[in-house]
């Protein structure tokens, strides 16, 4: 079963080619490059989840490029990263609400006893499969920090 988002992605690089759009062509060739370059290191075919996962990384790097950019000066290419999120986000899979993450985070707590934040990777752990791809860990983290004392 091939991914969704990957055909997706495949179609739109030949509408942004028809189109002319080479910010665009450029942003998809380059993600549909990172999404088969870990089929081939994993050998098999990908899900959706996969893509996602690689979707969510891709995001990742360019909004710490945008800090990058900014530092430097430099709001042009920092636009330029923020159009590619803009791009990207369209792939992503629905995004989870703080309040979903929450319960799934009081739910992991209680399901590994912890009790302190000694105890977070635990439940990190245990949160982090159920998230994949439709909440940014850091997001995640902050609200497992915030709920063990």
């Amino acid at each position: 079963m091939a991914s969704e988002i990957m055909n997706r992605i495949q179609e739109d690089i030949k509408i942004a080619m028809k189109a002319g759009k080479k910010d665009d062509l450029l942003a998809l060739r380059t993600l549909l490059s990172e999404i088969k370059n870990l089929g081939i290191n994993e050998r098999r075919e990908l899900s959706d989840e996969d893509v996602a996962a690689v979707i969510a990384k891709a995001i990742k790097q360019r909004r710490d490029s945008i800090e990058q950019f900014k530092n430097g000066g430099r709001h042009d290419l920092a636009a330029k990263e923020q159009e590619q999120i803009d791009l990207y986000t369209a792939y992503r899979p629905a995004q989870l609400e703080r309040a979903e993450i929450e319960q799934i985070v009081a739910k992991a707590i209680a399901d590994t006893g912890a009790s302190s934040r000694k105890q977070m990777g635990m439940v990190m752990q245990q949160v982090m499969p159920q998230v994949k791809g439709r909440a940014d860990g850091a997001l995640v983290n902050r609200i497992v920090s915030e709920k063990l004392p």
